[in-house]
């Protein structure tokens, strides 16, 4: 956890504006036995990386809701630290009802504003991903690839945990393309499950850039450092794409926000919208922006300017 916190660090220095968050772990990182200590351990972690590094984008996964440990941790994490936490993770969600009880849980702990990111894990939680996703506290919906693929008691082969597999198996890619297609239906982010080749570099880059593409995608977990780099290559636009998004939007700023004619094609809001979201994500993963666009992200005009289009 330290190491990433400070992976973070570094490539926020890097790239000019922090490129991931790091979700510090209680699901599986919490010994048996020793939950309590571990949720005040992570407490302290995210206060004090907070505290030296501002700009630190820190998460917390939490146990499930029926887990005995879920309220205890989410009275000692969100309720000390919630103030410095970009979300709270919870597994396992199977239903809307799974999403209140966290809410409550938030609330009682004094985080009333802290928004749920949820893992849909199972057959039964894919068949619910819409009404999930319309929840008004759910920020993100994640894809657990392996437990997904344990819940079908042998029905899916191992395959379709692995690289090739898990974009090929129809069980496993109907349940990415519901849970993409619900994110999107209700204005959430889908943010892709694990690849586990962690040493292969190019199969890495090659998933992420399927999972965004293909399938919809805008976010992805990695589960050691050495992933990140390829995730942010592979779901960044391309220089091409950028150039081509900032001189439609400068153009688009420069007539009002009025219907323009570019290379040969009309362009009005609707494509403004599309291609500003595209400016957005190249500035999120750390690309090149031209100085004009960059000035979208420097004041409180951004705010503006986004509802303009």
């Amino acid at each position: 956890m330290r190491k990433s916190l400070q992976l973070q660090a570094e490539m926020t220095q890097e790239f000019g504006t922090c490129v991931f968050d790091v979700t510090l772990d209680c699901e599986d990182g919490a010994p048996v036995g020793g939950e309590a200590e571990h949720a005040e351990w992570v407490t302290e972690l995210a206060l004090s990386t907070s505290a030296a590094q501002p700009d630190a984008r820190i998460a917390v996964r939490v146990h499930p809701v029926d887990h005995p440990s879920f309220d205890a941790d989410m009275a000692c994490i969100a309720g000390r630290a919630g103030r410095v936490l970009r979300h709270i993770m919870v597994p396992k969600v199977e239903s809307a009802a799974d999403v209140d009880r966290a809410q409550a849980a938030l609330i009682a702990a004094g985080a009333a504003d802290l928004p749920l990111h949820v893992l849909i894990e199972s057959p039964a939680a894919v068949h619910r991903a819409f009404e999930i996703a319309a929840h008004p506290r759910v920020q993100s919906l994640s894809f657990g690839l392996m437990d997904f693929v344990s819940t079908h008691g042998g029905a899916i082969p191992a395959d379709g945990m692995g690289i090739q597999g898990q974009f090929t198996h129809p069980l496993v890619l109907r349940a990415k393309l519901e849970i993409a297609s619900a994110c999107h239906a209700h204005g959430k982010v889908p943010s892709h499950c694990v690849v586990t080749e962690f040493k292969n570099a190019e199969a890495i880059h090659l998933a992420a850039q399927k999972a965004n593409r293909e399938l919809g995608y805008t976010r992805m977990w990695s589960i050691h450092p050495d992933q990140i780099r390829p995730i942010l290559q592979a779901m960044a636009p391309s220089e091409a794409q950028i150039d081509q998004a900032s001189d439609i939007i400068l153009a688009a700023q420069a007539a009002q926000w009025a219907p323009i004619s570019h290379a040969g094609q009309l362009h009005d809001r609707a494509s403004y919208r599309f291609f500003w979201q595209l400016i957005e994500r190249a500035f999120q993963t750390g690309r090149h922006l031209p100085a004009e666009v960059r000035l979208f992200f420097a004041s409180d005009s951004t705010v503006e300017e986004r509802s303009a289009t």
